[in-house]
């Protein structure tokens, strides 16, 4: 990894703002991890790739235009560049990295241009302010709806703004809720579940506080680990029949849950599944051990 200042125009730059210099292809690794004092910087179009981690913690960044050379912005490229409200990601964009806008909480919204292949999970998780992730129609990958995040068919929700706020109600094409999906949507109330969901991913509605009761329909054969995580506000929770494992840390932190009936198909259940939950007395266990 070079250091940073090898890559910049040291004529042009200054202590907040920061020119690259033309002819440098890739900021690296780390290249301005943590340059706390930094709030603008030019980026040539010689530039092809965006490391992991390059801007991550930069924490004063407040915009950054990316220019239409660059093919993949990388692994927690932008993490907890919460001062960062806008992004303009061109179309030569292929590949997105895991995280890499995490803990953006000043985006508000983020545009996906048609080139875009591939989007890595929690990308936007602790975006609190984000309220709509918009797909061009042209994408051959990915699509939008209301500002939420699906794949092209619509069978799979892949990520719901963290800013979205009230009911949701989940269309009956999907089969299956991502990964993280709905993590700390905590502005979400209630949500309906369609027959045709057969799977929810780990952590799916993690850090869902505001969410007070939900009915899993009996197309779902499983719940896995910390999909209700940290969802302090759950009272009541529906498991049908068709459930027969339980993930660990599945309800973890569900402090309200006050009484929760497993039924006779469960036969496993992970371990912590229900740590934290101070509101259980009590939880019947049918045909234990298993």
């Amino acid at each position: 990894m070079k250091d940073k200042y090898d890559i910049l125009d040291k004529e042009k730059s200054t202590e907040t703002h920061y020119v690259i210099r033309d002819g440098v292809t890739s900021i690296g690794e780390w290249a301005f991890e943590s340059c706390g004092c930094l709030t603008s910087i030019e980026i040539p179009d010689s530039v092809t790739s965006i490391g992991d981690h390059a801007f991550e913690d930069c924490h004063s960044l407040t915009s950054i235009e990316i220019p239409d050379s660059v093919t993949s912005i990388g692994d927690h490229a932008f993490v907890n560049c919460s001062g960062l409200t806008s992004i303009e990601i061109p179309d030569s964009v292929a590949s997105i990295g895991w995280h890499a806008f995490e803990g953006c909480s000043g985006l508000t919204s983020i545009e996906i241009p048609n080139s875009v292949m591939s989007i890595g999970e929690w990308d936007f998780r602790g975006c609190s302010s984000l309220t709509n992730i918009n797909v061009s129609e042209k994408n051959l990958n990915y699509t939008s709806e209301s500002g939420v995040l699906y794949n092209k068919s619509k069978t799979e929700i892949i990520s719901v703004p963290e800013g979205i706020c009230g009911c949701f109600s989940i269309p009956d094409s999907v089969t299956s809720i991502g990964i993280g999906a709905f993590s700390r949507c905590s502005g979400l109330t209630s949500i309906m579940i369609p027959d045709s969901v057969t799977s929810i991913g780990e952590w799916a509605f993690s850090g869902c506080s505001g969410l007070t009761s939900i009915v899993i329909p009996d197309s779902v054969t499983s719940i896995g680990t910390g999909t209700f995580s940290g969802c302090s506000g759950l009272t009541s929770i529906v498991i049908p029949d068709s459930v027969i494992s339980i993930g660990i840390c599945a309800f973890e932190g569900c402090s309200s849950l006050t009484s929760i009936k497993i039924p006779d198909s469960v036969t496993s259940i992970g371990i912590r599944a229900f740590e934290g939950c101070s509101g259980l007395t009590s939880i019947p266990i049918p045909n234990y051990p298993f």
